[in-house]
């Protein structure tokens, strides 16, 4: 089965593939311009992000919103996760700026959070969460993943997500969760 993405990230498209190596997990044309999202939650964000790309494709489409939450920063960065440090930020500028927040500070827990808007022909059928709980170490470790991952101790293999190989990420990582969940739902529709 064909299901269209829709995203521009080269590490979450990894990602995507890599849960359902069964499906046929396809980019949109690099020429369809993401939309601006105003949501206030990661799911009004999916939503938002799946209409706007819905009328590109026929068929199945997804599209995902996911972030850090840190408890101590009372859920920040949040929705703005992407661009905590500007708008043109980059994965070193939002995670220095992460760390200068938290100076200090020493209860770092915090979650990473995936929701996933899941469209045929153009209509929202279902969405899917995903958490990860962890906490922010102190240093970046590790250069795998991309985001926060370098700065999110994972306690389930006790290391960061930036140490951890893709394989080990997607089995208990938000994404990985949320992806897995909207797979086999759609398996489970195609078989019926």
């Amino acid at each position: 089965m064909i299901v269209y993405c829709a995203t521009s990230n080269p590490g979450k498209l990894r990602e995507f593939q890599l849960a359902a190596p069964d499906f046929d997990v396809r980019a949109l044309p690099k020429s369809v311009r993401p939309p601006e999202e105003h949501g206030d939650t990661f799911e009004a964000n999916a939503i938002e992000k799946a209409l706007a790309y819905g009328h590109h494709t026929e068929g199945y489409l997804f599209a995902d919103d996911s972030g850090l939450e840190v408890d101590a920063l009372d859920g920040a960065p949040g929705v703005h996760s992407a661009r905590y440090a500007g708008d043109h930020a980059t994965d070193v500028g939002n995670n220095t700026l992460l760390l200068d927040r938290l100076q200090g500070i020493h209860n770092r827990t915090a979650r990473f959070v995936c929701v996933i808007a899941l469209m045929l022909d153009g209509k929202l059928v279902k969405t899917f969460r995903g958490v990860v709980e962890g906490h922010i170490i102190n240093e970046a470790r590790g250069s795998r993943g991309f985001g926060y991952d370098p700065l999110f101790y994972c306690p389930a293999f006790g290391c960061t997500f930036g140490e951890a190989t893709i394989e080990q990420k997607m089995q208990v990582s938000h994404r990985g969760l949320a992806l897995s969940d909207m797979f086999t739902y759609l398996r489970n529709i195609s078989s019926t």
